[in-house]
């Protein structure tokens, strides 16, 4: 249900503040409806679709149509690997997955605003942490919350990571922060 309320109010070029006025609900309550963290009742879902200009009916229907499933071959034409990284999800979503094989970049340093999860699928690398030392070796994997700074390099040629990350919610537009968020 979210992903189609946040579609709507975007295409709407609403904020969350202004459906909020309009809907007489709390920015954080729609934002939560908005991240599928809550339902709303019936009640409150028309007084959303009343204030996208819509019916629940409407909203309902469509996010049927906003529940994703998508297959990427590892084989697929514009999924192969550039620079020895390849997407394994298409498009802007919450969550992120790459898959990096051969040498990387040692000397960058990576820090992300959320979780990450890192995950060898064949060879070694060596990560940096928290100033902390890891050898991670084929089915190894390496939790990192949100802020942890961290850098890592393949140790052997034939490695290949997985790193699957929680993204930043999506938002069309910046929106003004309102009083209690």
């Amino acid at each position: 249900m979210g992903v189609a309320v946040r579609k709507r109010r975007r295409a709407l070029h609403l904020t969350l503040a202004a459906v909020s006025a309009r809907s007489g609900l709390s920015v954080p309550f729609l934002s939560q409806i908005e991240n599928e963290r809550a339902r709303p009742s019936m009640r409150s879902l028309e007084r959303v679709a009343d204030a996208l200009e819509t019916t629940a009916v409407d909203l309902l229907a469509a996010s049927d149509t906003a529940r994703t499933v998508d297959l990427v071959r590892a084989d697929e034409s514009g999924f192969t690997p550039v620079m020895g990284v390849r997407p394994l999800v298409r498009g802007h979503h919450q969550l992120h997955a790459l898959e990096f094989t051969g040498d990387q970049d040692a000397g960058r340093e990576y820090q992300h605003r959320n979780d990450e999860l890192m995950y060898v699928v064949s060879g070694a690398c060596q990560v940096e942490a928290e100033g902390r030392a890891y050898r991670l070796e084929s089915g190894d994997a390496l939790f990192l919350s949100g802020g942890v700074r961290h850098r890592w390099r393949a140790v052997t040629e034939d490695t290949r990571l997985l790193v699957v990350a929680v993204g930043d919610h999506i938002h069309a537009t910046s929106e003004p922060p309102s009083p209690g968020r």
